[in-house]
């Protein structure tokens, strides 16, 4: 029964800014995450930051997960 409340749960719930799902789009199209903070003009270590602020807030454990979390949800 937990999955299937998870499941229904949409970005609302989670509070995904649009530049936080942006951030998941650059991660999920494959570039490293120096080249992402690159074209979001964030530090490397401002991107870093944010993805595990994104996990922690998804319950997931690595940003790989939090995009498909978001591609699942048709964000990305």
């Amino acid at each position: 029964m937990e999955t299937a409340t998870l499941a229904r749960r949409g970005t609302d719930d989670f509070g995904l800014s649009e530049e936080e799902v942006r951030l998941l789009a650059q991660i999920a199209s494959g570039v490293t995450a120096d080249v992402a903070a690159r074209k979001l003009e964030l530090s490397a270590r401002t991107l870093r930051r944010r993805l595990r602020t994104i996990c922690d807030r998804l319950e997931v454990n690595t940003p790989i997960e939090a995009v498909v979390w978001a591609a699942r949800r048709q964000l990305i």
